[in-house]
């Protein structure tokens, strides 16, 4: 199973503005572009790391899932949340044809942790003997700053903000309490017999 970002987040959609407001940076200055582009490396940092922690994709984009075999042979579960559209469902053969399948033949079960591929009939599509389903989806809480939940965002300007402060210790990569406080709840925690994951 393998999941790519097809997109990437726009630098316009950035929060670079809230980030040097919480930095107390000065603003009106030549080198104002070279900062921002730094500003913008140390966001993207921030959310990679908590989008990793989380399962959760912050601004929408557009993704490919691909998997060899269903985990379920009436639906599959997606490995990022929220997912808010289903773009294609295609069937790769072991030769590399393609075949697009009907969208009515399957639907999104929206979740909160783990989003679903379900059939509208008895079975999604069977995968050929060495082929692949290929699930190509957006996902994300909306595609500007604002649509971010609260903590996720006052998270990732922390984050950002140690990785900016710490630029110089490359063995600063740990994680602060109040980050991890306010992921916490975004984390999708398995339960197994022992104990949970």
């Amino acid at each position: 199973m393998m999941l790519v970002e097809q997109t990437t987040i726009e630098s316009s959609a950035l929060p670079v503005w809230a980030f040097k407001e919480h930095l107390r940076l000065g603003t009106g200055f030549a080198d104002d572009d070279v900062q921002e582009s730094v500003l913008g490396s140390y966001l993207r940092a921030a959310i990679a790391a908590i989008e990793a922690r989380t399962t959760k994709a912050t601004l929408t984009r557009a993704f490919a899932f691909t998997t060899t075999a269903w985990r379920d042979l009436a639906s599959q579960t997606l490995p990022i949340a929220p997912v808010s559209a289903i773009n294609a469902l295609t069937i790769v053969d072991r030769y590399g044809d393609e075949e697009v399948v009907d969208p009515a033949r399957y639907t999104l079960v929206p979740d909160t942790h783990r989003p679903r591929l379900v059939s509208t009939g008895f079975l999604l599509p069977p995968i050929p003997v060495n082929g692949k389903a290929l699930i190509s989806f957006d996902a994300g809480f909306g595609p500007t700053w604002g649509d971010l939940p609260g903590d996720l965002c006052h998270a990732i300007i922390l984050l950002a903000a140690q990785y900016y402060e710490d630029r110089a210790d490359p063995a600063a990569d740990r994680l602060p309490s109040d980050v991890t406080a306010l992921t916490e709840r975004y984390r999708d925690l398995r339960i197994f017999g022992g104990g949970r994951a």
